[in-house]
């Protein structure tokens, strides 16, 4: 059993930077293949970023060129540096880890976007 723990989310003005960290349990962090998710009132939760084992990374559109998603394998860490924040950014954020086809999950963080 994997688990996942977030932090960093809060409250942060239009334009503003904000950074994730996800700390995740076991010996074999650096197999595991992690990502963001996010998910808004109303919507479904839909993939931000990803990254795999051999540090491959992929961004959903829209915050292409903004976020930029790492990993710490002596840590076990994975962040996500959000830059340039909107209002439509807002939503939880959900730290995410693929082992073997299983999806773990933490419970998110909560980002809020607004003047």
């Amino acid at each position: 059993q994997v688990q996942l723990v977030e932090s960093g989310g809060g409250l942060v003005q239009p334009g503003g930077s904000l950074r994730l960290s996800c700390a995740a349990s076991g010996r074999r962090f650096s197999t595991y293949s992690m990502g963001w998710y996010r998910q808004a009132p109303g919507k479904q939760r839909e993939l931000v970023a990803a990254i795999t084992s051999g540090g491959s990374t992929n961004y959903a559109d829209s915050v292409q060129g903004r976020f930029t998603i790492s990993r710490d394998n002596a840590k076990n860490l994975v962040y996500l540096q959000m830059n340039s924040l909107k209002p439509e950014d807002t939503a939880v954020y959900y730290c995410n880890a693929q082992i073997r086809g299983v999806n773990y999950w933490g419970r998110g963080t909560q980002i809020t976007v607004s003047s």
